[in-house]
């Protein structure tokens, strides 16, 4: 019997790992509705009203792209997102990064990096999961090299108002509370403990 249970077990982790890392026929977004980014963003400012108006582009243009891209941010904290379409762990985070690119999206820049994927791939996924924020193609991952974010995905870069790079988590936030307090410590320098 506890074998059984065992097994079950394994195949109940096993199936909801695939449905994180595959996503499902249902609903198609990675954890339901995504938000009402209109209403949640209406008034930003100029530079970063002009990266909701690129919502779920993919952009070219390389590293020399996305660097000028974060000295056009300066004034504002930048964070940047790298995932690929392909990569269940980034599939997981991304409901996450929707509530808060709505809640954080007019005082903070983001911006995503998609990493070594297919961009017709990545298009289909940000139509199911769409983000108020472009991402940069990265096929031969030279911006994920360049913020340090080389071994895997995801990863989040965090730049403060200068664009100076202050922070660089590796591997998925699995809470909200998560991504919200490294938003609020090393892009906004409001945690507790500094930034």
């Amino acid at each position: 019997m506890g074998r059984q249970l065992a097994a079950g077990l394994i195949l109940a982790v096993a199936a909801a790992l695939g449905a994180a890392g595959c996503g499902g026929a249902q609903g198609g977004d990675y954890g339901g509705e995504h938000p009402d980014y209109a209403t949640a963003l209406a008034g930003s400012p100029a530079p970063l009203a002009a990266l909701h108006r690129q919502a779920n582009e993919l952009l070219p243009g390389g590293k020399e792209a996305y660097a000028r891209r974060i000295d056009a941010l300066a004034g504002y904290p930048i964070v940047v997102n790298v995932w690929a379409s392909w990569c269940g762990p980034c599939r997981f985070e991304f409901p996450t990064l929707q509530k808060l690119s709505a809640k954080y999206g007019k005082r903070v820049a983001f911006l995503g990096v998609d990493k070594q994927d297919s961009d017709n791939a990545a298009k289909t996924f940000l139509e199911e999961a769409p983000v108020p924020y472009p991402s940069y193609t990265d096929p031969d991952a030279a911006i994920a090299e360049e913020i340090g974010a080389a071994l895997g995905q995801p990863d989040t870069a965090f730049y403060d108002r200068r664009g100076e790079l202050v922070y660089l988590k590796q591997g998925p936030y699995s809470e909200d509370s998560e991504l919200r307090a490294d938003i609020e410590r090393y892009a906004l320098g409001e945690g507790s403990k500094g930034g």
